[in-house]
């Protein structure tokens, strides 16, 4: 016998990524963790086809965010609505028969911070979508349907970090993702010695809107179709001298991806055998690589990691996400985070254009 919908409440911490950019639409390697914000939503069962949503207030024009449309008529809009339209279009074409809903979405995930908003929401949705209507659907395959939103409908060509970090990273351990395998395992970050501290810029990007973000990843398309390999996960370090030699600006693109890898298995060494020294290096060198191959940091992020560069308290600081503005995560002494959070904000603030926020620690 047939279940009937039931109300649902699901939710989905956004993440933070300790070190691993862009790697993971490479099949490489990543290491994000969960951030103390999260996304909750609530599904209360309709009689007809219609979805509604009421998303609160907008944070920054303060006007209530709602909207409805009928299941089977999704059409993407470029709107903030378009990530629950495509949860539904995917899990159709996926084969599941939906029943309309009220959804109710409240989330104090900073929305275009790089810290995973849009893949919180997505995955939050899908559970409650599940828990509401009975539906069987395993937290790995929720992950690969968030993805499929981003890629299929919203036109993001992301990669599947986000959805997984939203789907299984835990507070307080560092979820090392094999992106290609889908294989990951928790590596305790030992908050008696040190803790994150995440700023946002002010300077919001929009994955769907950024045609950067899809460029970088044809052009790694092309470094690996000269190169006569899958995905750049292929090669590793060895592989540099014949990477030189491809044409402006792949062979510094695909120089980024594979020391990107490297830093990434070296990080969650350092991270184990508690090198933070080690870990620091390995995220300001990151950090370079990102601004320097990969070309996806703003003049505001560089700022906020060369002022974190100069706090004694400070290991490492680095752009997270995927570029074009958002945050920076640096790697501190545990009880420092938010006397260091203030500094750096003191610094950046010195340009009067700048607008930062301190998100982690929350004080």
């Amino acid at each position: 016998m047939e279940k009937k919908p039931v109300a649902a409440e699901a939710f989905a911490h956004g993440r933070v990524n300790l070190i691993g950019e862009h790697t993971d639409y490479n099949g490489g390697w990543v290491l994000p963790t969960a951030i103390p914000q999260k996304t909750t939503v609530h599904v209360t069962p309709r009689e007809d086809g219609q979805v509604t949503i009421d998303a609160g207030a907008d944070p920054k024009s303060g006007e209530h965010r709602h909207t409805a449309y009928r299941l089977g008529e999704e059409k993407a809009t470029g709107q903030w609505w378009d990530y629950v339209q495509g949860v539904t279009s995917v899990l159709a074409k996926s084969g599941f028969s939906l029943k309309g809903f009220d959804l109710s979405i409240r989330s104090n995930v900073p929305e275009g911070s790089g810290l995973s908003s849009s893949a919180a929401l997505e995955v939050s949705v899908l559970k409650a979508i599940r828990g509401s209507q009975n539906l069987d659907i395993p937290d790995m395959q929720i992950a690969q349907f968030g993805q499929r939103v981003e890629n299929e409908f919203v036109g993001a060509r992301v990669g599947i970090m986000d959805q997984m970090a939203c789907s299984f990273a835990k507070s307080g351990e560092a979820l090392f993702l094999d992106t290609r395998d889908l294989v990951y395992r928790n590596v305790r970050i030992p908050r008696e010695s040190v803790e994150l501290v995440i700023v946002n810029s002010g300077v919001t990007h929009a994955l769907s809107s950024a045609n950067g973000y899809n460029q970088r990843r044809a052009e790694c398309e092309k470094a690996c179709e000269a190169l006569g390999v899958e995905s750049l996960r292929e090669l590793s370090l060895k592989d540099l001298p014949r990477v030189a030699t491809l044409a402006e600006p792949m062979n510094r693109r695909a120089k980024h991806v594979i020391t990107e890898n490297e830093r990434v298995k070296n990080a969650v060494t350092a991270l184990e055998s508690n090198d933070f020294s080690e870990l620091g290096r390995l995220f300001f060198e990151s950090h370079a690589s990102m601004r320097d191959d990969y070309e996806v940091s703003v003049p505001e992020i560089d700022a906020l990691v060369e002022a974190a560069r100069f706090d004694s308290n400070v290991f490492g600081a680095r752009l997270t996400g995927g570029g074009f503005g958002g945050s920076i995560v640096a790697l501190v002494k545990a009880g420092t985070g938010a006397s260091v959070g203030k500094k750096i904000l003191e610094i950046y603030h010195r340009d009067p254009k700048r607008h930062g926020v301190l998100l982690v620690p929350e004080v």
